[in-house]
C-alpha cells in the first residue's frame, strides 16, 4: 500500500500532524486512530465520511505501521492476572 497519495503533512494545516487528505476532506491519522480505538467501525467512518476511501482507510494503517517500524518501542510491563 502506497500510503504517500493520501497522507500528507503541512505546516500550515493542523500544526503539521500527518492527514489524510481525499476530496477535500482533511482528517489527521491521530483523530481517524481514535475513532478506531473507540470502537468505531470502518463502516461508520466511511459512512460519517462518505468522500473517505477503503483504500485511503489502508493508508492510515499503512502510514503508522511504518513509523513504528522507525521508532524505538518501550518495554511495557506485563499486566498480572486477576485471581
Amino acid at each position: 500500500m502506497d500510503w504517500k497519495q493520501y497522507i500528507h503533512s503541512d505546516p500550515k494545516i493542523l500544526l503539521s500532524k500527518p492527514t489524510v487528505n481525499v476530496k477535500g476532506t482533511r482528517l489527521s491519522v491521530e483523530f481517524l486512530l481514535g475513532l478506531f480505538a473507540a470502537g468505531w467501525t470502518e463502516q461508520q467512518v466511511l459512512e460519517n465520511y462518505p468522500t473517505f476511501t477503503s483504500e485511503a482507510l489502508r493508508a492510515v494503517f499503512a502510514f503508522t505501521a511504518e513509523c513504528m517500524r522507525e521508532e524505538s518501542l518501550y518495554t511495557l510491563p506485563l499486566l498480572s492476572k486477576a485471581g
